[in-house]
């Protein structure tokens, strides 16, 4: 298993929370599937069959945070309250004014959402409780604080914060770009994104497309500045850098599968998995911080 996101967020390290304790201020918050009258549930579900809702392997802690959600369209809603509306117009000789529509659709939603289709879906969080890192799988801000808003509920006086670095971002990848030099065990890669900062908001974007230093600088002296960067790092796992210092479409390469080789089972590959991942993104994360500019202290 390895995350492909990584919205991060800093804990005290080490962070003498035991998994013990976590799994105790999770409890009140564990999930349960919808009823048929409700139209979301959210709550810590078990990362393993059989196992607890903390997941622990060599002291890196997973948990899961399960979300099941009732597919119910407003057009679907709309359009059966249209036609009970026209039936009781055609029985008393008037339509339904606003308010009566209004509760129209609301009986209308109660009664199709215990035959709505649900979607279940997940979102994995790891603790590194020694180097104090907390990293939420998350493609956005929003589904990551979804995550956060309901650990922090849990976990009393839970000691969080975002993770803030000496540099902007968008400034350190933008000279990255135009000295053409990345920082030490970094690679640039073939994908990139430049914004311009004033009203234009011109944008220039690159996919998978070698970058021309001389045509990259252009863009650079007509006020663009790098928003998205693809890296590799330390010839193992590939990445994309973004302004808001999340590290998306995380990739491991080659070198790191080939360890795969000799799991037995199930178990055994997904602890073997969740190892070496927490292991890799630890130091990936670290070299991260230090090429911009080390951590803001408060």
């Amino acid at each position: 298993m390895w995350f492909k996101n990584l919205q991060i967020y800093r804990l005290p390290a080490p962070w003498a929370y035991t998994p013990e304790q976590l799994e105790e201020a999770l409890s009140s918050q564990s999930f349960s599937p919808a009823s048929s009258n409700e139209l979301l549930r959210q709550g810590w579900d078990k990362p393993r069959p059989n196992g607890g809702l903390v997941h622990v392997v060599n002291k890196q802690m997973l948990m899961v945070l399960g979300t099941e959600k009732k597919l119910l369209p407003n057009s679907v809603i709309n359009q059966v309250a249209k036609a009970r509306a026209a039936e009781m117009e055609e029985a008393q000789g008037f339509a339904p004014g606003k308010k009566a529509m209004k509760e129209l659709k609301e009986r209308v939603a109660d009664e199709l959402l215990p035959r709505a289709f649900s979607i279940r879906s997940n979102v994995w969080t790891w603790i590194d409780p020694v180097n104090g890192w907390l990293v939420v799988d998350a493609a956005s801000p929003a589904k990551a604080d979804e995550v956060i808003k309901l650990l922090l509920k849990a976990v009393d006086r839970m000691p969080l914060e975002s993770l803030r670095v000496q540099r902007s971002p968008v400034g350190v990848m933008t000279e990255w770009l135009q000295t053409d030099e990345a920082p030490a065990g970094f690679t640039v890669d073939m994908d990139t994104e430049l914004r311009a900062t004033g009203e234009s908001k011109a944008a220039v974007r690159y996919v998978k497309h070698s970058l021309d230093p001389e045509e990259v600088r252009r863009h650079i002296a007509n006020g663009k500045q790098c928003t998205r960067l693809a890296m590799t790092w330390d010839s193992k796992i590939s990445f994309v850098l973004t302004e808001s210092l999340a590290i998306k479409g995380v990739k491991p390469l080659d070198v790191l599968n080939e360890k795969d080789a000799g799991v037995r089972n199930d178990d055994e590959r997904f602890d073997g998995d969740f190892m070496l991942m927490t292991g890799e993104l630890a130091k990936l994360m670290a070299d991260v911080v230090e090429a911009l500019g080390g951590e803001a202290k408060a």
